[in-house]
Parts: structure tokens; C-alpha cells; sequence
């Protein structure tokens, strides 16, 4: 059995994509899941599963039979999440807050070019380090008032899907 956390993007944001966390759970365990946890009204879910193939893809069909909309999901291992914080760029800075860093997960790794494209933009104080699958952010004035966002990264990274 290997335990993996599951980020499903775009729900229960402004009113859209309804998914209650208790039904959340049960279509889960519907899938044949243990050990079901689901975080708030977030959409993370973090559950067991002998089967480690196709699990993005497996969710992501439940939830369009369920409920008749399309959620991007993005699967880390136990494993892959402790290898995003150990290897957090801004932890090597001084003087930063932690509680002020934040990861964006991305399903795929983005292209060059848009990497390089993104990387252009300089919105100081916050600052942002793109690396394999994730995204790594800094805002020291706080997550809510910075502008290098999930939508950002959406816009400007321009992969079609997955980002939490």
C-alpha cells in the first residue's frame, strides 16, 4: 500500500465546482481507496492505494461521471512531497519567514521556453524558483496579496492543465 496526496484544482472556489469533502471521500473509497482523508473544503485528499498507475486519470473520470465537470488532479507520493520541501530553494536564504513559502504543484514539467518567458516577470518583494514539477513562492507581504499566483503560473507557464 503506498499513500499519496491527491490536489484536485479548481473546486469549491467562488461558488464553482461544488464537492462536498464527505462525498469526496466516499467517491474515493468508490475507487477502491483506504484510509480517505480529505483537508476542508480544499480538495486535497490524501488516501492509500495498492495501484500506483493511471491514479490522475482514475480520479479525474470518477468526478466527471459524479458530478459532470472536469477537475484537473495532481497526484504526489509521500515520498515526492518531502523531496519538494527538502529541496525548497528559499530555505537556503536567510532571513526568510516560513510560514511566508508556498509550492505550487504542477502535473508536468513546464517547457523552456515558458519557463524562461515566466521567470522574465519581477513582482519584488515576492519572489518565485521554477524547478521540475514545482513551482517554489515567496511573499512576504502574503499569499493573498501577491499577484505569482496558481492563475499566474496558469497564464503564464501556459500548460493546459494541472497546477494546485
Amino acid at each position: 500500500m503506498a499513500l499519496f496526496l491527491s490536489i484536485l484544482r479548481g473546486i469549491n472556489v467562488s461558488g464553482q465546482k461544488q464537492i462536498k469533502m464527505a462525498d469526496l471521500k466516499k467517491l474515493y473509497e468508490e475507487l477502491g481507496f483506504t484510509n480517505v482523508r480529505t483537508f476542508i473544503q480544499s480538495g486535497n485528499v490524501v488516501f492509500e492505494s495498492k495501484s500506483i498507475t493511471k491514479l490522475s486519470e482514475k480520479i479525474e473520470k470518477k468526478i466527471k461521471e459524479h458530478y459532470s465537470f472536469e477537475v484537473p488532479v495532481i497526484i504526489r507520493t509521500k515520498e515526492e512531497l518531502q523531496k519538494a520541501i527538502d529541496d525548497n530553494p528559499f530555505l537556503k536564504k536567510k532571513n526568510i519567514a516560513l510560514d511566508k513559502l508556498h509550492i505550487t504543484f504542477l502535473a508536468e514539467q513546464p517547457e523552456e521556453e515558458n519557463i524562461k518567458a515566466t521567470e522574465a516577470y519581477d513582482y519584488t518583494p515576492d519572489e518565485f524558483y521554477i524547478s521540475n514539477k514545482e513551482v517554489y513562492v515567496y511573499c512576504p507581504n502574503g499569499y493573498g496579496n501577491t499577484k505569482i499566483n496558481n492563475t499566474f503560473f496558469e497564464k503564464k507557464i501556459e500548460s493546459r492543465r494541472h497546477y494546485a
